[in-house]
């Protein structure tokens, strides 16, 4: 029977207790979300909402074709612009998604002949791009650069290592610094994933990349997403003027996509500028983090400190993990769950992300929440 194997996995999914299952949410949802990764709490700013109905107004409801056909408003350069000046970079490029621009950076830049380092925790996104590059690639410990450096040592040609900047499981952060000093003692480029550092570490959440003073370097590539901070949807990819237009020209997944749609560009637009002007945010979502650490540490739970907003909380099982994060919602508290194979070391996680827009009371309210629910 075709796909008669499907059933035989979905039996295996259920017997481990790793059934995922959609829930759509209504407009007025009363839980109070620490499970989106809105960290500013913009995503339903009335700025940044009139920023997409504006741009959809203007430009219509769509991209209408691929970015080098149809799909490049001024819109898109003006986003471009914006993002690569705020985050001290030459240029930026626009994807429809943060998955499309991993995808774009690590296929195009590790072409056949080239060696390919990646963190074994690295995002789904970057994983899959070294999987479909041409170049080779080695896995490497978590967060280490002397194994970076290693893994250098064995190849002579071109090179490029691959890292997110804040790992989305537990929170932490990689050394940037030293993995770009790894990277320049052998000629490699280093290409980050700095979706949720962006407007959450940095100068006014400029992102991990500036924080470490790689802003702007010659041999550095990061990639971004417009769906976390930014409350809208999209991903760029920023770096010097030649690695851009080498994209425009070799990745498949900005030449064959359609382009990103006006509303979402114009979203992401109007939450830059007010970062920009309220640049308190960023700030507020870390304090917010390290508070919520702090109290669910008290509590004894073991919990990850954060680097950026993210707060992981560690669970013994996929199935008590899936029980709590129900109890909580239940409760009135959206958390995420996070089990194999979403965790590369196989451990089951509540995720919490804390917004800058959370007050002292809904902060009060999460952590009871997840006391009184605890297995």
């Amino acid at each position: 029977m075709a796909f008669g194997w499907i059933d035989e996995q979905a039996e295996v999914r259920r017997r481990a207790g790793l059934v995922r299952t959609l829930r759509p949410r209504s407009a007025d949802t009363p839980l109070l979300d620490l499970a989106s990764n809105d960290y500013l709490g913009l995503a339903r700013h009335p700025e940044v909402v009139e920023g997409a109905a504006r741009a959809a107004r203007t430009w219509g409801g769509g991209a209408t074709g691929s970015r080098l056909v149809t799909g490049t408003t001024q819109l898109h350069g003006e986003l471009e612009r914006e993002l690569a000046d705020f985050c001290g970079f030459e240029a930026a490029l626009v994807f429809s998604s943060g998955y499309a621009a991993n995808l774009a950076a690590v296929t195009a830049l590790a072409p056949h002949g080239s060696l390919i380092v990646s963190d074994s925790g690295n995002h789904a996104s970057l994983i899959d791009g070294c999987r479909l590059a041409r170049g080779t690639t080695q896995v490497v410990a978590h967060a280490d650069p002397d194994a970076v450096r290693k893994a250098l040592r064995t190849h002579d040609g071109p090179a490029v290592a691959v890292s997110d900047t804040v790992f989305s499981v537990d929170g932490d952060a990689a050394p940037l610094s030293a993995l770009a000093e790894a990277c320049r003692a052998h000629g490699a480029g280093l290409v980050v994933d700095d979706a949720h550092g962006l407007g959450v570490l940095g100068d006014g959440g400029r992102g991990a990349p500036h924080a470490a003073g790689l802003a702007g370097a010659d041999d550095v590539v990061v990639t971004v997403t417009l769906s976390k901070s930014l409350g809208s949807q999209g991903g760029a990819v920023l770096g010097p003027v030649r690695v851009i237009d080498h994209l425009v020209n070799a990745a498949r997944t900005f030449i064959f996509d359609t382009g990103l749609a006006p509303a979402a560009a114009g979203a992401a637009l109007a939450a830059l500028r007010l970062l920009r002007r309220e640049s308190g945010r960023a700030a507020r979502a870390r304090a917010v983090a390290g508070e919520l650490h702090a109290r669910l540490t008290a509590m004894g739970l073991e919990a990850v400190r954060p680097d950026a907003a993210v707060v992981s909380v560690r669970v013994p099982s996929p199935e008590s993990a899936v029980r709590w994060a129900a109890d909580c919602r239940a409760a009135g508290l959206a958390v995420g769950c996070f089990r194999p194979p979403s965790v590369p070391d196989g451990v089951s996680r509540l995720r919490l992300t804390a917004r800058a827009d959370l007050s002292g009371d809904q902060i009060e309210r999460a952590v009871r929440v997840i006391g009184e629910t605890r297995p």
